[in-house]
């Protein structure tokens, strides 16, 4: 039996116009994603190190780059400092950041609604705008407590965690607020305290707000360049967004393969950290919280 060409060309256009033009959009996507990955890929493993020399596809490969970013900076002291202080900061902000949420969702005290204006409104304005007042504050906790002062890993832990108080509270408290309040009834009926409903109860059901929230924090706080930079000016107590910047500012084009070794090591803590939340962040661990 045979198929009828204009039969077979229908279906293949029936083909296309349902599921074939999916693929090539991803396709498409997929390459223009993959494109300035494949360049520094090619950069970092150059044997001149140059951003002249560097081509889409390398003409020959060296881990040259990578030996002079060890031997030459201090990359493995702002590595450590970076993680340090985006590790840090993500942790103790959600944490306060959560209890502050379910403060605010299931309780109900006077200046509740003005403490969730007022975080609204500093969110309004960015945290740069008050870096000099920050920076004279500090010029004075530098001379009483210089161990959390400039050029330390502590201060700037501090500057972060508070920064971004506000707005995980406010995101926190909108997951909170799906939750169904029978749940806190129940426990508390069944003698729970808040601090027991809070970590046994409510704390697994809001995980993948929490997933999402240390990402972000974790992702935004290792990025971060402008308060570092005036924070952070020895060698070592560089992170690596501000390390990483000196590596280019003077001599962009001799140092670009180094840069380029860096930048592909930078990105590792983030794609772990993503991969290690990313069941959370697709699960939602509030469906049948509540039976009917």
């Amino acid at each position: 039996m045979t198929t009828h060409p204009n039969a077979a060309g229908r279906r293949g256009s029936r083909w296309f116009t349902q599921v074939g033009w999916r693929h090539v959009v991803g396709v498409l996507a997929v390459a223009f994603s993959l494109f300035p990955i494949l360049f520094v890929l090619s950069a970092a493993l150059n044997p001149l190190g140059t951003l002249s020399s560097t081509q889409l596809l390398p003409t020959g490969a060296s881990l040259e780059n990578f030996g002079n970013l060890f031997s030459r900076t201090e990359f493995g002291n702002w590595f450590l400092n970076s993680l340090l202080i985006a590790g840090g900061a993500s942790f103790v902000s959600i944490f306060l950041s959560s209890l502050a949420a379910y403060a605010f969702s299931r309780m109900r005290f006077t200046g509740r609604r003005f403490g969730l204006l007022t975080l609204l409104l500093i969110q309004m304005f960015p945290q740069f705008l008050a870096i000099v007042a920050i920076f004279l504050i500090f010029t004075r906790v530098t001379d009483l407590w210089p161990s959390i002062g400039f050029n330390t890993p502590w201060g700037l832990l501090l500057l972060y965690m508070g920064g971004a108080l506000g707005m995980n509270t406010w995101l926190m408290k909108g997951f909170f607020d799906t939750l169904p309040r029978e749940l806190d009834e129940s426990a508390t009926m069944d003698g729970a305290s808040h601090a027991q409903v809070f970590f046994r109860i409510m704390l697994p059901l809001v995980a993948p707000i929490l997933a999402v929230t240390a990402l972000l924090s974790f992702i935004g706080t290792i990025n971060e360049f402008m308060i570092a930079n005036v924070f952070l000016t020895d060698t070592g107590s560089k992170t690596l967004a501000v390390g990483m910047f000196g590596l280019v500012a003077g001599e962009r084009n001799n140092n670009f393969g180094i840069f380029a070794a860096g930048t592909l090591l930078t990105a590792i803590p983030t794609v772990l950290v993503f991969q290690l939340l990313q069941r959370y962040i697709v699960s939602g661990l509030t469906v049948g919280a509540v039976k009917g």
